[in-house]
């Protein structure tokens, strides 16, 4: 047998809700890699909010793979020179390796009745969702909205018209996800909150009682991961650090995402069992249906974009 190759070490960077899969997952990954390479691999694992992960990465977290909320964020760091363009083609999906869909979580019971989007309309109904200027979910909660008017025949203008009436029944917009969630649960703030399908099913699997509602008029989450590659190249991690991101493809690596609420990018019987558990969406909008992010980004959230026009009307 081959002596030992030098033992390597990669840096994970996620957004929160991915690390039950990703636990679940690197054990399987390493122990493949010992046995076909006979080389150990451990891995350095961080996790937060995809915002504040995109900007540690900038800053300097040395970083050999992200897998972030939104191709927004990759993005930036592709801006910052750390990621060469044309990441997204390297891998398949766009380099999208997990999904989710929005959904509406009520009060016990659903007292208000809340069965659609335009029911967030309504004159009694607060929402509560975070800042989209400064959380991933909450510009994919902004999409979901817009998108809901769109997909249903409406054009740019009755989708300006709804989001705005929406927003003026957010009583405040958190600065990410996490502190939506407290607000709404903790605090008992709200009639409805708006997350990721995955991040209920977690809870639900930790024995937290949810009343939610996926609406069959949707958006997909993508959720995508790429290799910085000026950190893999600085650290020799280029080899490994892309047989981690292929693996993640694998329908093992599925089939652990499928497990704790993500839906599989890749279909094969066992993911597509799982997947067979979440409600179907009819109507499925995507992130490219409106230009890519690099577009939605500059029409809807810039500085004076229509977010901030929304805002200063309330």
């Amino acid at each position: 047998m081959a002596a030992n190759k030098q033992d390597v070490r990669l840096t994970l960077v996620s957004f929160a809700v991915t690390k039950v899969a990703h636990d679940a997952i690197i054990p399987k990954f390493v122990e493949q890699w010992k046995k076909e390479h006979n080389q150990n691999v451990t891995f350095e694992q961080s996790y937060g909010g995809s915002g504040s992960q995109t900007r540690a990465v900038i800053d300097g977290l040395e970083a050999d793979i992200v897998h972030l909320a939104l191709g927004l964020d990759v993005d930036k760091i592709q801006k910052a020179k750390l990621i060469e363009p044309g990441w997204e083609k390297e891998f398949p999906n766009n380099g999208v390796v997990s999904k989710s869909v929005a959904a509406l979580i009520t009060r016990s019971g659903n007292p208000k009745g809340l069965k659609t989007w335009a029911d967030l309309a309504k004159d009694d109904v607060k929402l509560i969702t975070a800042d989209p200027k400064t959380s991933g979910i909450a510009r994919w909660n902004f999409l979901a909205l817009w998108n809901s008017v769109i997909k249903t025949g409406g054009g740019e203008q009755k989708a300006l018209d709804f989001v705005t009436k929406v927003y003026k029944n957010v009583p405040v917009l958190t600065k990410d996800a996490r502190e939506a969630t407290d607000i709404f649960a903790k605090r008992g703030q709200g009639d409805v909150l708006i997350n990721y399908e995955n991040e209920i099913v977690l809870a639900q699997q930790k024995g937290e009682k949810l009343d939610y509602l996926i609406p069959d008029m949707n958006i997909s989450i993508d959720n995508p991961i790429a290799i910085v590659d000026k950190n893999v190249d600085k650290h020799g991690t280029r080899e490994v650090a892309e047989a981690f991101v292929k693996y993640l493809y694998t329908n093992v690596a599925q089939q652990e995402f499928a497990k704790v609420g993500f839906r599989p990018v890749e279909e094969t019987p066992q993911t597509k069992e799982l997947a067979n558990k979440y409600p179907k969406i009819k109507n499925l909008g995507t992130v490219q249906d409106y230009g890519g992010w690099n577009a939605v980004q500059k029409k809807f959230f810039d500085d004076g974009a229509v977010f901030d026009q929304i805002q200063a009307k309330k």
